[in-house]
């Protein structure tokens, strides 16, 4: 394999103050779900070759990068977040070669590629668990992973009390080589993702070495799943209660956001900084607060962390304008762009968490209000790319995609769906092949169907339903990101200047640059602020004032 360590031009410079800044600070990132993208090969699953064949619409959309969820050799009990060859593609994406030239082709269209990177747990089949399993108790690999005898008076109750994130006993049990029952393992998620020992210096040393890899092969960063829970409590204390999975986000756990974690990414980030490019790490870290969130994103840390208090913020203007201060606040201090993120791979999306009542969660199994949520969506979106930081795009979003909340039982394959007392499991929805073009078997998706069926009349919100549509959310998308890459009060930086504003509207300054939103139900006049640039619905300047729509974002240039 040929290494390419030039990746594209950095835009790296000094600003007015003689800090250091880097394209991450007011990037646009768009993640790909490989295999509900493109696929290459009609075999109804997405893969490298069909990601690598739609760059183009990417470049033509503006943004500065392309992350990547898994695409590693994995039995995929969870979507690929099971890696049982973390230097391997599984053969369902493609090969090694499929994803150099990938790297090659985006790098020469002026993209960046993020890959993600699973570092808390991996397959059950993975080679070093294998052998564990095999080579029984007493085997130096059972050190890799967290093995313990079980409670009771053989042993078989799990070790502690902790709960799985999919549900059920964080713990289940290993039978011997001569098929006695035997030790039990930990996994936060299914039972075929057992966790690393992140305090076994062969783990540590394993993932410094996939790191390089990947460099080697022309990455321009990772994004670090379950961030937050690679180094466990001492001791992996009870935490005396059951229903866990209400307590994430409101304390630190024994599992989740200890202080540990924060030396092993002080070690990747010498490695990051070894290459050139500005290569650069994200935290999918889930915190209680904004301010531990920054604790990762300190300058000898990662250098992005996502915003997933602001995610979780319903569509009301006293909230919103809260957790951006907030956010702003905590990331000011570290130096860091805070980031702005609507959707992703396990949530519900948000045209349809608008389309919905406020305080139903992230994961939504109504369709609700489908014309009030893409109005909303269309505003929110317009609001988050207007704040200073850098933006994350979830593929399908830019089409105004609404969740698919309909999906057969028999076609869900969201493992958590399958088991007791855990997530809601209705994380498919999201992850729906999204639609290139008005006809075919699979919208323009690939050749041979799609693993998850698509809705009737998905047609009509595809990319070419939608290419030079006036109005569509496709073309505000782009002429949205256009707008923040020309305008200089638009991108980096860590300020906005909220001016007064009626209840249930937002109203903010930036450099040359005003930003207003409605919230509400119903429509606002306010005084015009400036010249109108780009609206999420139509609006019409009467004079000196201006009548604000309902649930509607405006750019103004003053």
């Amino acid at each position: 394999m040929t290494q390419h360590l030039a990746a594209p031009s950095t835009g790296t410079s000094d600003d007015a103050a003689g800090h250091r800044t880097g394209w991450w600070q007011d990037a646009v990132i768009y993640q790909v779900y490989p295999r509900s993208f493109a696929d290459g090969n009609g075999d109804g699953m997405g893969d490298l070759a069909g990601v690598r064949g739609r760059l183009p619409y990417l470049r033509e959309l503006g943004v500065d990068a392309v992350w990547l969820s898994p695409f590693y050799a994995s039995p995929q009990a969870d979507a690929g977040y099971d890696v049982a060859d973390y230097r391997a593609i599984d053969p369902m994406f493609g090969t090694l070669l499929d994803a150099d030239a990938l790297i090659r082709d985006a790098h020469d269209l002026g993209l960046r590629i993020i890959v993600d990177l699973v570092p808390n747990h991996s397959s059950d089949q993975h080679e070093w668990f294998k052998r564990a399993l095999t080579e029984g108790p007493g085997s130096a690999l059972r050190d890799r992973y967290h093995f313990r005898p079980g409670k009771g008076a053989n042993g078989e109750l799990p070790p502690n009390d902790w709960e799985s994130i999919f549900g059920g006993p964080a713990w289940t049990r290993t039978a011997n080589p001569d098929g006695t029952p035997g030790d039990w393992y930990l996994h936060l998620f299914a039972p075929e993702q057992p966790d690393f020992n992140w305090e076994h210096p062969a783990v540590a040393d394993e993932f410094r070495s996939i790191l390089r890899f990947w460099l080697d092969m022309g990455v321009d960063g990772f994004r670090v799943d379950v961030a937050h829970g690679l180094v466990k409590a001492e001791g992996l204390p009870d935490l005396g209660t059951h229903d866990q999975l209400k307590l994430l986000g409101n304390d630190v756990m024994p599992f989740f956001d200890q202080d540990g974690v924060h030396e092993i990414y002080r070690s990747w980030r010498t490695i990051l900084d070894e290459y050139p490019g500005d290569r650069i790490a994200v935290a999918e870290a889930w915190t209680p607060t904004v301010e531990r969130t920054a604790n990762y994103v300190r300058p000898d840390e990662m250098h992005q962390a996502f915003n997933f208090q602001y995610l979780a913020t319903a569509w009301d203007a006293a909230a919103l304008r809260e957790v951006i201060d907030t956010s702003l606040d905590a990331m000011r201090p570290v130096g860091a762009p805070t980031t702005w993120v609507l959707s992703n791979h396990d949530v519900t999306r948000h045209a349809t968490r608008f389309a919905n009542p406020a305080g139903l969660g992230t994961q939504i199994r109504t369709p609700g209000d489908r014309e009030l949520g893409l109005r909303r969506a269309r505003a929110a979106s317009l609001l988050m790319l207007a704040l200073p930081g850098s933006a994350y795009v979830y593929q399908g979003e830019e089409l105004g995609l609404p969740d698919v909340t309909d999906l057969p039982d028999e076609a869900r394959q969201d493992p958590s769906f399958f088991r007791a007392d855990g997530q809601d499991g209705f994380r498919d929805g999201c992850r729906v092949p999204i639609p290139w073009t008005r006809e075919g078997s699979s919208y323009g998706f690939g050749a041979g169907g799609s693993w998850l069926p698509q809705p009737t009349g998905w047609g009509e919100l595809s990319v070419e339903a939608q290419t030079g549509a006036a109005g569509s959310t496709l073309e505000l998308y782009r002429a949205a990101i256009a707008a923040r890459r020309a305008h200089p009060g638009l991108g980096a930086g860590t300020e906005v200047r909220w001016l007064d504003a009626p209840e249930g509207l937002l109203a903010f300054a930036r450099p040359g640059f005003v930003c207003t939103v409605n919230t509400t139900g119903a429509s606002v006049r306010i005084p015009v602020p400036g010249t109108a640039l780009l609206s999420s619905a139509p609006v019409e300047a009467d004079g000196d004032t201006v009548e604000l729509p309902a649930d509607t974002t405006v750019w103004w240039t003053v």
